[in-house]
C-alpha cells in the first residue's frame, strides 16, 4: 500500500483533512499524493498547506492514482461519472465518501472499479472520525485491509452491512451535530448557574472528552459508569432522578429515527 498512489476528486475540507492524515500516519511523500478541484483557490491552499500535486482535471487524478476518494457533494456525482467512467479501470480502488449514494450506484455507472462506500463524521478534522464502510462486489480480498488501514489513519474504521447504512447515517454521521447540541444545552445550563461561558465550556467539554475515553477504553460500561460516579443521597442521584424522569432518552431514539428515514429517502 505505501507504493500507491492515492488520489481526490474533490478538495474540500473532508478531502483535506484525510490527505493530511494519511499523509502523517502513513509517511508518504506529498507527491504521492493528487488532488483535483474546480477552485483555483482550493487548489492553491492545497498546494501550499500540504505540498500535493493539484489539478483541474479528474481525468489526471484516475490517470496517476490507484486508490481514488471521491469527496464531491452528491448532487454532483452523477455528471462527474459520466465524464470519468471511461477512465476508471479494474486497478482502480475508488472510495466514495458521499452520504446517501449506494454501492449500486457507483458500480452501474462505474463499470470497471472496484468501489467502497464509506461514511466518515466531522471529526475526520481532528483525525478521530468514526469510519463506517462497505466493500462492493467487485473488491479483491486485499481490498479490506486496505481500506481499513487507510480509514483508521484519520479515526477508527467499521465494516457494516450496506443495510445498515442508514443507522450509521443518523448515529456517527449526524451524531456530532446532536452531540454539540446537548452540550450547548449543557454549557447555557452552566452560564444559568453563575458560571462564565467559558468556563462552563472549558468544563462542559473536558466532561464530555474524559467522559467518552472512559467508555471508548472500556474502562465502564455506561450503568456501571453511572453507578461509580453516584454516591448514596448525593449530587450525581439528586440529577439522575431529574433526568430519568423526562423523555430525553425517547427523544434521542427519535432523533435518529427521524435522521435514518431521511437517509432512507436520499438512497433512493
Amino acid at each position: 500500500m505505501a507504493n500507491e498512489k492515492i488520489g481526490f476528486i474533490g478538495g474540500g475540507k473532508m478531502a483535506e483533512a484525510i490527505l493530511a492524515a494519511l499523509a502523517f500516519a502513513t509517511g508518504r511523500s506529498p507527491g504521492d499524493v493528487i488532488v483535483s478541484d474546480v477552485s483555483a483557490e482550493r487548489r492553491d491552499v492545497l498546494a501550499r498547506t500540504h505540498g500535493v500535486i493539484v489539478t483541474p482535471d479528474n481525468r489526471q487524478v484516475l490517470a496517476e492514482a490507484d486508490i481514488v476518494f471521491l469527496c464531491v457533494k452528491p448532487q454532483q456525482l452523477e455528471d462527474l461519472l459520466v465524464d470519468v467512467a471511461p477512465h476508471v479501470r479494474g486497478t482502480h480502488l475508488v472510495i466514495s465518501i458521499a452520504a446517501g449514494k449506494r454501492l449500486a450506484f457507483f458500480e452501474s455507472r462505474l463499470p470497471a472499479g472496484r468501489v467502497v462506500r464509506v461514511m466518515p463524521n466531522l471529526a475526520a478534522l481532528v483525525g478521530a472520525s468514526m469510519n463506517a464502510y462497505c466493500l462492493g462486489g467487485r473488491c479483491r480480498p486485499g481490498d479490506r485491509a486496505t481500506v481499513d488501514r487507510l480509514l483508521s489513519s484519520f479515526g477508527q474504521a467499521l465494516a457494516v452491512e450496506e443495510a445498515l447504512f442508514d443507522a450509521v447515517t443518523a448515529l456517527s454521521g449526524s451524531g456530532p451535530a446532536f452531540v454539540a447540541h446537548w452540550v450547548e444545552s449543557a454549557v447555557q445550563g452552566g452560564v444559568g448557574l453563575g458560571l462564565s461561558e467559558s468556563d462552563a465550556r472549558v468544563l462542559t467539554y473536558q466532561t464530555l472528552l474524559g467522559t467518552a475515553r472512559l467508555l471508548a477504553e472500556g474502562r465502564f460500561e455506561p450503568q456501571a459508569l453511572i453507578q461509580a460516579v453516584s454516591s448514596a443521597k448525593g449530587t450525581t442521584v439528586a440529577g439522575m432522578e431529574v433526568l430519568t424522569r423526562t423523555t430525553m432518552a425517547d427523544d434521542l431514539r427519535r432523533t435518529l429515527a427521524a435522521a435514518a428515514a431521511r437517509s432512507r429517502e436520499l438512497s433512493a
